[in-house]
């Protein structure tokens, strides 16, 4: 690690993560190269190495972003509202996750790749990020809805987050072969999907 203070450093691995960021919008998983991610920062591609040692551990990065961002945004409806009904609370998680479409993409695609080729270290700042927005649906949950199982909750609704991206976006082909395919299908927003599976859920947990 080269030698600064702990915000510069911050800084320039905010830099490279937003850079990674920018590409995915318009390029997959497997083309970004930490040779294309370096073009489109003020490092050079042996600079990068200084902060992320593989392109996985920018991707981990990115993924952990977002995974704070959206528990910061989970932890605000617990500390904002003294109650919440079932469609109140489906909908407020729902807009909640639709405006972290990245997030969900993420965990749709190469998330095992991502772990895998990260350092330790790396990976547990990460499953920090990860706990705490189990905890901030947990908080939730056991304040607007203590009747329910929250546990059961959490191991239905987390995994299922996994499938969102997938059934709520599609390319042109895709779209082309599924109706080659005959399928009877009809793709659904992120707000539909999410809201319609935490409705259910809240409906029923015993």
């Amino acid at each position: 690690m080269p030698k600064g203070s702990p915000e510069l450093t911050a800084s320039r691995r905010e830099e490279i993560v937003n850079a990674c960021e920018k590409l995915y919008q318009t390029m997959s998983f497997k083309e970004i190269t930490l040779k294309e991610i370096s073009i489109s920062t003020s490092f050079s591609r042996p600079s990068i190495y200084n902060y992320f040692q593989t392109k996985e551990e920018i991707f981990l990065a990115l993924m952990q972003r977002e995974y704070e961002r959206w528990a910061a945004e989970v932890d605000t409806l617990a500390e904002e509202h003294d109650l919440m009904s079932a469609n109140d609370f489906a909908a407020a998680l729902a807009h909640s996750l639709e405006k972290h479409e990245q997030l969900l993409k993420l965990l749709a695609m190469n998330h095992y790749d991502m772990e895998e080729n990260s350092r330790p270290e790396r990976l547990t700042e990460f499953k920090v990020a990860y706990a705490a927005s189990l905890d901030a649906v947990r908080a939730c949950i056991r304040k607007f809805f203590p009747e329910r199982d929250c546990e059961s909750f959490i191991f239905v609704f987390f995994p299922f987050l996994f499938g969102v991206y997938p059934y709520s976006v599609a390319t042109q082909k895709q779209l082309d072969a599924m109706r080659e395919a005959k399928m009877e299908f009809k793709m659904h927003s992120i707000f539909e999907i999410v809201y319609s599976c935490v409705l259910q859920l809240l409906g029923g947990i015993k």
